[in-house]
């Protein structure tokens, strides 16, 4: 793993994202490794040749001066990176901008694939207006090593949002990137129900060279549903993410729990200037 550290402008940049007004991320790459990432885009940014998964820059800011004006504005932390990859134990540099957020009148939002947030649990209960995401998408660890090879087990995670949820910390469970015909909404649903204020969805979103690589994979270890893949990816048919759709508006009725649907959110919002 290659360790920088970098120059940043600000630590918040305004959010070209549905769901948030601004963004913050401490890092720039990340070393889950995940295989789908979409967040490979960025080094076109960041100048680096090395393989995405294999380099992390960490950032200091010019300023770290946050906008006055935050109340009704959501903060996502973060976008493009996990801020609880693993180096976040010797950085601190997540913990390091939750500070600076600490006294805003932001609604602050963290999502990760990590159970390392347990750790700042004294932070988070000092941010007024907070929900804190785990990211999910299978059960089986086979799959998640698969896809996620550098990120948290399936248990460490659940036990993570079950820790945040016993401390009166709002949770919510992400299931995301949804792998058509392998992940199981409701196996998850009810792995986390419990532990959870909010349920999201998104559906797997496969773009430059991810694309390629996941069809490859399915057509080793899945063959099945290659097909389906195709259909999907290749043809751009979207009837299999509106059936998933349709289900989990029938589910609604039957938690009592928000459940919220980020489906084709690359279609709501596009554009705008790359996250610093």
């Amino acid at each position: 793993m290659k360790i920088s550290t970098v120059k940043a402008k600000s630590i918040l940049v305004k959010s070209n994202l549905p769901a948030s007004d601004y963004v913050a991320n401490p890092y720039a790459g990340c070393v889950h490794n995940c295989r789908y990432c979409y967040a490979s885009f960025m080094k076109r940014f960041t100048g680096h040749g090395e393989d995405w998964g294999t380099f992390l820059d960490v950032k200091d800011y010019d300023s770290d001066n946050i906008p006055r004006l935050l109340k009704g504005k959501t903060v996502l932390l973060s976008s493009v990176t996990d801020p609880y990859n693993p180096y976040e134990m010797k950085y601190r540099k997540s913990r390091e901008v939750l500070e600076r957020l600490s006294d805003t009148e932001a609604h602050v939002e963290i999502l990760s694939k990590s159970d390392l947030m347990v750790k700042d649990i004294d932070l988070l209960k000092r941010i007024p207006d907070l929900s804190v995401g785990i990211s999910l998408n299978t059960l089986d660890d086979d799959f998640r090593r698969d896809m996620e090879p550098g990120a948290p087990s399936v248990q460490r995670r659940l036990k993570a949002l079950e820790a945040l949820h016993a401390e009166g910390i709002t949770t919510y469970l992400f299931i995301s990137p949804i792998f058509p015909y392998i992940t199981d909404i409701r196996a998850i649903m009810e792995a986390a129900n419990d532990s959870v204020d909010k349920i999201c969805f998104e559906n797997l979103n496969l773009r430059g060279s991810a694309k390629g690589e996941i069809i490859g994979y399915i057509a080793e270890k899945y063959p099945q549903y290659l097909d389906g893949y195709k259909l999907i990816y290749n043809k751009g048919d979207l009837f299999y993410w509106e059936q998933i759709k349709a289900d989990v508006e029938a589910m609604s009725e039957q938690y009592s729990i928000p459940l919220v649907n980020y489906f084709y959110h690359a279609k709501i919002k596009k554009g705008g200037k790359k996250n610093d």
